[in-house]
């Protein structure tokens, strides 16, 4: 029983993409930040919607777009599942992304790690993969508070008297959330029943230095009734996957000279996501017009110096989507519609 458990958390079943076109919309922001990812995937996420509207479908949707795991990768993943001893007897070792969905009642031990002799969490499971976060807002603020540190260092040490331990923490964040607590603040169909004050305190349960490390936030609309019983289908995950794998592609050539003399950087930069602030100045150089339009949306949305960073680097994969050597102001335009847009 404990190793069908543990198969069914491994090799869950995926939806496919090509079910998922009556949100399209949401499915084209989820693409240029599938191919933007640490030396995985990493590009964060929110989905904001109503409830039914597909955000658990997206993000679960996610794992089949993401590029096959290469061998170090794959031992990496597999490594950490046999220190946890949550790896099946025969599994040997693990070739398909984890996708890591905790329930909102997680501790903060449970999500990055800890005991009496520390073991992994649920964000070094996810290492490589996805970690879900369904209801964002009902997790305990120190629960989500820990995560910020990993986010940014991928990885997480854990100290104890006997010692400390370091686990691999590089994911890839996916959450979801409604924007109120009725759950339709915005809906054109069904009023919501909140006053502005509950709006306000509900969404202000996400810190500000929590969101400024989501790369991308997602309005997830109702779905209606013409999307719902249209049979046409979707472009399928295969094909999607292709484009990310070639995006990546590009992105490992783009590095590959980047490494230290002397030896292997563990903190080189593999892809866009990666880069430090010397290779964001080399490889997301704007022209006059995407500098006027940055000045202008860091003036206007008030972003902070990572928001700065994230927002080039997010527009440097857009246009490695297409193809183009250099950022366009259509790719950066792109990049800034993602900023928060919540109350």
């Amino acid at each position: 029983m404990y190793d069908q458990v543990q198969r069914y958390n491994l090799f869950m079943p995926v939806p496919v993409t090509e079910h998922l076109h009556l949100q399209w919309p949401s499915q084209r922001a989820y693409q240029p930040k599938s191919r933007k990812m640490h030396p995985v995937v990493v590009p964060n996420v929110l989905l904001v919607g109503p409830p039914g509207a597909g955000k658990t479908l997206l993000a679960r949707a996610m794992p089949g777009i993401l590029p096959h795991m290469s061998i170090d990768e794959a031992l990496d993943v597999t490594r950490i599942y046999s220190v946890a001893d949550l790896l099946p007897s025969d599994v040997p070792l693990i070739r398909s992304r984890p996708f890591r969905a905790p329930h909102h009642t997680i501790s903060h031990a449970g999500l990055v790690g800890g005991g009496n002799w520390p073991h992994p969490g649920e964000i070094s499971l996810a290492h490589r993969g996805v970690l879900f976060l369904d209801e964002l807002p009902e997790f305990g603020p120190r629960v989500l508070e820990v995560m910020r540190q990993p986010i940014e260092d991928k990885m997480v040490t854990i100290s104890r008297a006997q010692g400390s331990l370091t686990f691999p923490a590089n994911f890839q964040l996916v959450a979801a959330m409604n924007p109120c607590p009725c759950g339709y603040y915005g809906d054109p169909v069904k009023p919501c029943t909140c006053a502005m004050g509950m709006v306000t305190k509900y969404q202000k349960r996400i810190s500000g230095p929590l969101l400024d490390r989501i790369d991308i936030h997602i309005e997830v609309p109702r779905v209606e009734y013409e999307k719902l019983s249209d049979q046409r289908m979707g472009e399928p995950s295969d094909v999607i996957q292709q484009r990310v794998e070639a995006a990546r592609q590009i992105q490992r050539r783009r590095f590959a000279g980047e490494d230290e003399p002397g030896g292997a950087d563990l903190h080189a930069a593999t892809c866009n996501a990666d880069m430090h602030l010397a290779e964001v100045r080399k490889y997301c150089i704007l022209d006059e017009t995407g500098s006027s339009l940055m000045k202008t949306a860091m003036q206007q949305l008030q972003l902070s110096a990572r928001g700065y960073h994230r927002i080039l680097k997010l527009a440097r994969t857009i246009a490695d989507l297409v193809g183009a050597e250099q950022i366009a102001p259509a790719h950066l335009a792109e990049a800034l519609q993602y900023r928060p847009k919540m109350v």
